[in-house]
């Protein structure tokens, strides 16, 4: 039996995640639907992680076993013309049978955008945050350095997260500016559920000069549930990339 690897693109503002539920059209739904086809036998995919509704991904990658014949190179011409427009197959690989897409990975980056520019974009609409508000980068990053380690999360876990453990190793946190966006990158071992976007909203306040870079650090060292406000907007929120070395 191969064990293939895919690297995948998408635009999250159509589906309800990357994972399968019980209604609605999914990312995994897609592909699934597709692998099965040139595959001529039913695939059943593994991602690296899922990502919420509304949520894209740059380099999603996804793993799955077949005993269907078609060349690697293949799967990438006829993903043009089968799949939607909205996703993408970027590369596709063949790996060793103990590969997986989620329990081999080391680390995953992802990155958020924040529009400043004041007034309505519809072309930025569920690409971006629109916050339409100057921010003050030099405390936001100020903030963002206390990301950097192995520490507890559970602060910025949102109800729902099914993790046994949340302590996370953070190797970057990041803000930069370039013209109206502002773009927070973070490197991780891994994420919690809603975590960058429970993240990314608080540090915006500290950012807006509502909150107190100690405040922050506070909240960082707040006990299980301690985060009451809602996430930043799914839309903002890109899979960067998937390492696994």
């Amino acid at each position: 039996m191969r064990n293939i690897k895919l690297e995948i693109a998408y635009l999250g503002t159509n589906y309800r995640g990357m994972q399968s539920q019980p209604c609605g059209s999914t990312i995994q739904d897609v592909l699934e639907e597709f692998l099965t086809q040139v595959c001529g036998e039913k695939v059943r995919i593994s991602a690296s992680g899922r990502t919420d509704a509304g949520v894209h991904a740059l380099g999603q990658v996804i793993s799955f076993k077949t005993n269907g014949n078609i060349p690697c190179p293949n799967i990438l011409r006829v993903a043009e013309s089968l799949l939607p427009a909205d996703i993408a197959v970027l590369s596709a690989k063949e790996m060793p049978e103990e590969f997986h897409a989620r329990f081999s990975a080391k680390s995953k980056e992802y990155t958020y955008k924040i529009n400043t520019l004041s007034g309505p974009n519809p072309f930025l609409y569920d690409r971006c945050w629109l916050l339409g508000e100057k921010l003050n980068l030099a405390k936001m990053n100020e903030a963002a350095k206390l990301l950097i380690g192995e520490k507890d999360f559970v602060a910025f876990c949102s109800t729902g997260s099914d993790s046994i453990s949340t302590i996370r190793r953070v190797y970057k946190a990041e803000f930069s500016q370039d013209g109206d966006m502002v773009i927070f990158d973070i490197l991780a071992n891994g994420f919690l559920y809603h975590m960058v976007r429970n993240l990314v909203w608080s540090l915006v306040q500290v950012g807006l000069g509502k909150r107190t870079v100690a405040e922050f650090q506070k909240e960082l060292n707040s006990p299980r549930n301690a985060f009451l406000s809602s996430p930043a907007p799914a839309g903002g929120l890109y899979l960067r990339q998937v390492n696994y070395e």
